[in-house]
C-alpha cells in the first residue's frame, strides 16, 4: 500500500484544488493557488534566425565568382519523410533526384551556364523554401523535377510540362495541384506557414511577366522532346503549384513519367533515360537563355534628351 501512496496523493491533489477554488467562488473569497511545481520551470530565449536553409554551391564555369552567367536552379521533388509516389521498388525522391543530377552534369559539360541543386541528399525542403532558393541565388531559371502517378492504371504514360495558374487548366491539373500541395503538411497539419495570396500589385505584374518566360520555356522542352521523349497527350498544363510561386524566377514543374508505368519507370531510371532526359531539357535551357539575350540587345536603349532653357526656367 505505501508504494502506491504517492500515486494515489497525485490523483487527490488536482480534485482537490478544483474543490476548493469551487469552495471560493462559492463564499466571495480570494485563493491564492498553491505553488506546485512554480519557480522550477526554466525559461530561455532562443535566438531567431531568419537566414533560412543553407544555400547550396554553384557550379558551373567560373561558378559563383562568373556571375555574368545565367544561373540555373534544378529542384529534385519531394525527399526525406516525403517518398512521392513509388511502384515496383522505385521512389519518386530517388528517381528525379538522379534525373536532377544528371541534368547539372550536362549543363556543366556543355557550360555557358551555372547550375545548383536544391537538394544533392535525401532530404525534405517545403515547397517555399524551393523556391526561395532560387530567388536568393538570384536563379534566372527554376525547373523542378517530378515523377506521376496513375493510380492503379498502369497504363498511362508520358511526360508533361507544369506552368503556374491561379485557376488550373482542367479538373485533372487542379487535383495534382492538390496532392502535390499536400506535402508541406504531416498528418493533416500545415507545416509551411506559407500563405497563397499574392496580396501586392507589383508581385502581380511581375508574376505575369514570369509566367510567360516561363510558359516559352515550356514550350521549348517540349519543341526539343520531340522524337526523344514521350510526352502524354496532354503535355502542356498549368495549375496552382505552390514550388512555381517565385514571383519574379520563371519556372516549370516538369513530369518526367509515370512512375506506376514499370516501362516508363525502367527507362527514366536507366543510364540511357537519363542521358536522354539530361540532353533535351539542357538543350532546351540553352537556347532559352540564347533567345533571352537576344531580346535584351533587341530592346532599344533609353536615351534622355537634355532640358531645354523652357523646361529649366532659365533664359
Amino acid at each position: 500500500m505505501a508504494r502506491f501512496l504517492p500515486l494515489i496523493l497525485l490523483a487527490l491533489i488536482p480534485a482537490a484544488i478544483v474543490a476548493a477554488l469551487a469552495g471560493a467562488a462559492v463564499t466571495g473569497r480570494s485563493l491564492a493557488l498553491p505553488q506546485f511545481g512554480r519557480g522550477y520551470v526554466l525559461r530561455v530565449e532562443l535566438p531567431v534566425s531568419d537566414a533560412g536553409v543553407p544555400l547550396p554551391e554553384i557550379a558551373g564555369q567560373g561558378s559563383g565568382a562568373d556571375e555574368d552567367l545565367p544561373l540555373v536552379v534544378i529542384d529534385a521533388g519531394h525527399g526525406g519523410h516525403d517518398p512521392g509516389a513509388s511502384s515496383a521498388g522505385l521512389q519518386e525522391k530517388d528517381l528525379v533526384l538522379r534525373l536532377a543530377r544528371a541534368l547539372r552534369d550536362r549543363l556543366i559539360e556543355q557550360g555557358d551556364v551555372r547550375v545548383a541543386l536544391t537538394r544533392d541528399e535525401d532530404r525534405y525542403l517545403l515547397h517555399a523554401e524551393r523556391y526561395e532558393i532560387a530567388r536568393r541565388l538570384g536563379a534566372d531559371l527554376f525547373v523542378s523535377i517530378h515523377a506521376d502517378s496513375a493510380g492503379e492504371a498502369t497504363e498511362v504514360e508520358g511526360a508533361s510540362i507544369y506552368t503556374l495558374s491561379e485557376s488550373a487548366s482542367s479538373e485533372a491539373a487542379a487535383r495534382y495541384a492538390e496532392r502535390e500541395n499536400r506535402s508541406d503538411r504531416i498528418n493533416g497539419q500545415e507545416i509551411s506557414g506559407h500563405s497563397d495570396a499574392v496580396n501586392t500589385i507589383l508581385v502581380e505584374l511581375s508574376q505575369r511577366r514570369t509566367q510567360a518566360e516561363s510558359a516559352e520555356f515550356a514550350s521549348l522542352i517540349q519543341r526539343e522532346g520531340e522524337g526523344t521523349i514521350r510526352f502524354h497527350p496532354q503535355p502542356r498544363r498549368s495549375a496552382a503549384l505552390k514550388v512555381l510561386r517565385a514571383p519574379d524566377v520563371p519556372s516549370v514543374l516538369y513530369e518526367s513519367g509515370f512512375i506506376t508505368n514499370s516501362e516508363e519507370a525502367q527507362r527514366l531510371a536507366s543510364p540511357e533515360g537519363r542521358a536522354r532526359f539530361a540532353e533535351v531539357m539542357a538543350r532546351a535551357i540553352r537556347i532559352y537563355f540564347v533567345r533571352q539575350r537576344e531580346d535584351l540587345l533587341e530592346q532599344p536603349p533609353v536615351t534622355i534628351e537634355p532640358a531645354s532653357d523652357a523646361d529649366t526656367g532659365e533664359g
